[in-house]
């Protein structure tokens, strides 16, 4: 009998890991076939799971969907939020989010952003995966703000400039690299990204931030040389 306390923490725990491991495998599906693309019967081809087993973690198509969409966004989250508040605050933080951001969409050239696929896949679908993938956005979006504000309070960026007209350019560029990148294969479209970013700072930023923001570059090239 004092076995069984243990058996039952297990079987929970081996569930939570099984599925995970469902959402990793539907998380690399979506982003090749979309979220649309996904089922029940093609998740359990990819793990080799019965359509019972993989029911049996999720219920419905729209749950597996919606977990789906959560996993990305707490995965992008980490890879191109949380890393950048190890800058400090300001101009610092900011060109750091957009320099992850800027990775991780380079790395999804040839897989896809689930957030702009499912975005054209939902855009006029209402019902729980739009509010998903809507309410996802939102959140890196505000943060995105967030970082542009933070900039004109540290006095790195002009405090009459439009913080939501910067951080609309910002995605901007992002949406427009996935477009030429990806669809176009166009071969410059990482640089122009860039030199986006550049020209919008140019703008707004005060001459004294970008002084130091140029030294720090010069400085940071000087040590990987």
């Amino acid at each position: 009998m004092p076995a069984a306390p243990s058996k039952i923490a297990r079987a929970p725990q081996k569930g939570q890991q099984t599925k995970a491991v469902i959402v990793d495998a539907a998380l690399n599906l979506a982003a090749q076939i979309g979220l649309e693309g996904l089922s029940i019967g093609a998740l359990a081809e990819v793990t080799g799971m019965s359509k019972s087993g993989v029911f049996a973690h999720f219920g419905s198509r729209e749950e597996l969907q919606i977990s789906v969409v959560r996993e990305y966004h707490t995965r992008f989250e980490q890879e191109v939020f949380y890393t950048a508040l190890q800058a400090p605050r300001g101009l610092p933080r900011l060109r750091a989010l957009f320099a992850n951001w800027m990775k991780r969409t380079s790395a999804e050239i040839d897989s896809g952003c689930i957030y702009i696929s499912g975005a054209v896949e939902f855009d006029d679908r209402p019902g729980p995966v739009r509010d998903a993938l809507a309410e996802s956005v939102n959140i890196w979006l505000a943060a995105m703000l967030r970082a542009v504000t933070q900039a004109q309070e540290e006095g790195h960026l002009h405090a009459d400039a439009d913080a939501k007209q910067i951080s609309f350019e910002i995605h901007a560029l992002i949406l427009a690299l996935h477009y030429e990148a990806r669809f176009l294969r166009s071969p410059d479209s990482l640089a122009r990204a860039n030199a986006g970013f550049d020209n919008i700072l140019a703008r707004c930023a005060t001459p004294e931030a970008l002084a130091g923001d140029t030294a720090t570059a010069a400085r940071r090239l000087k040590t990987v040389r």
